[in-house]
């Protein structure tokens, strides 16, 4: 198992990317590596637990010896209610376990590299524009997915708006990337459990967001060269793309 050295400044990136591989990996032991996971977890060996690691590849293993650990321990004993219920309901305990304890080391990298409150703040937002492992192992993720979906379509329809913040603040900066919304036809473009994404970079983590008034796709400030404090000030926005082919036009 991994832990950390010397402590040494990571950015939030890394260590959300560090969170992504350990989710990968602890995902594959409670599906598609189930059958040697279940194996595995003998419940006439010592306490157990479910490791999942950076490569995304996971472990079964003692917990370290170490008082205290280098990283916080997963649930202790998996292995024995393994049989002593139904191998769903196990394996759905499991998951919530996992979830936690991602949380746990993701977030005890953050206390280890002096993350401060907004450091904090942002990367719990990229860890929560991922579904859980429970809602993926339960198939609560699509569900969620889908009324969110149409809680905006009926937004939009009932107030005739895309849906956005008031006039006053139509330009104010966003936390998290706007929901990515289906296509007419009832099917995900993607299925990659991510936002909507910048209509200039294509990524989808950032502080402020702005929409263009045109297309009406969102973009990331920087993206645009649009700060808050600019944005304040414009009423309707036109992306470059947009005011490019307005000149174009004319």
């Amino acid at each position: 198992m991994e832990g950390i050295q010397n402590p040494i400044h990571r950015t939030v990136e890394e260590v959300f990317s560090d969170f992504k591989g350990r989710r990968a990996g602890l995902l594959k032991a409670l599906t598609t590596d189930g059958q040697k996971f279940f194996l595995q977890c003998d419940p006439e060996k010592e306490n157990l637990c479910l490791y999942g690691l950076p490569n995304e590849t996971w472990e079964v293993n003692l917990p370290v010896d170490e008082v205290p650990p280098e990283l916080p321990e997963p649930a202790l004993g998996i292995n024995f209610a393994r049989d002593g219920m139904p191998e769903k309901d196990w394996i759905t305990l499991v998951a919530v376990h996992s979830d936690s304890w991602l949380i746990s080391v993701a977030f005890y990298f953050g206390a280890r590299f002096g993350f401060g409150k907004n450091e904090r703040k942002r990367l719990f937002q990229m860890i929560n524009e991922l579904p859980t492992i429970f809602e993926l192992i339960t198939g609560n993720a699509k569900q969620s997915k889908d009324q969110s979906a149409n809680n905006n379509s009926s937004r939009s329809k009932s107030s005739g708006v895309k849906p956005r913040q008031s006039e006053s603040h139509t330009k104010a900066s966003k936390m998290s990337p706007p929901p990515r919304e289906d296509d007419e036809s009832g099917e995900d473009e993607e299925d990659d459990e991510q936002g909507a994404v910048c209509g200039a970079c294509g990524d989808n983590y950032d502080d402020f967001w702005i929409c263009c008034d045109a297309c009406e796709k969102w973009f990331h400030g920087k993206c645009v060269k649009i700060t808050p404090a600019k944005a304040e000030h414009i009423k309707h926005y036109k992306c470059p793309t947009c005011s490019t082919n307005k000149k174009m036009r004319a």
